[in-house]
């Protein structure tokens, strides 16, 4: 377990430091956009402290995927319930969230939407390269 809580840690550190970029930009087009013209500061350092916490988390969740232990239909439901539940209380936390019923289910249609998306690509790519070494292997033992 504590290998695994390394793992987690590691991958968060190194991925946070993409959070801030992500909300500088996300930033300078609402500045340039004219949606806003300044940010109070106490709404910028928790903005940049809890989007490194998102980034912090959603990259240490993937470690779910190392435990050998943890069949992958749990390990996809448990790593998108963790990032339902980051990301839903980091919106809230920033009240980047419009307040009401709707807004929340329709950030979370969008969010089961995108990661049912992801995870059809990847089963897809991953579906694609084992029929490619399916066949190489065919292939070679014909030979």
């Amino acid at each position: 377990m504590k290998k695994y809580v390394c793992e987690f840690c590691k991958r968060g550190l190194v991925a946070m430091g993409f959070g801030p970029i992500i909300l500088a930009i996300i930033y300078a087009i609402l500045g340039l956009s004219g949606v806003t013209q300044s940010i109070d500061i106490y709404e910028a350092a928790l903005a940049i402290v809890s989007i490194s916490a998102l980034a912090f988390i959603a990259a240490g969740i993937t470690v779910v995927y190392q435990i050998e232990r943890l069949p992958l239909s749990y390990a996809i439901l448990l790593h998108g319930l963790v990032l339902y539940a980051d990301y839903a209380l980091i919106y809230l936390l920033n009240s980047w969230l419009a307040d009401g019923t709707l807004p929340f289910l329709i950030f979370t249609a969008c969010f089961i939407a995108g990661y049912a998306l992801v995870w059809l690509i990847i089963y897809l790519c991953i579906r694609k390269k084992t029929d490619e070494l399916n066949h190489k292997l065919q292939s070679n033992q014909q030979r």
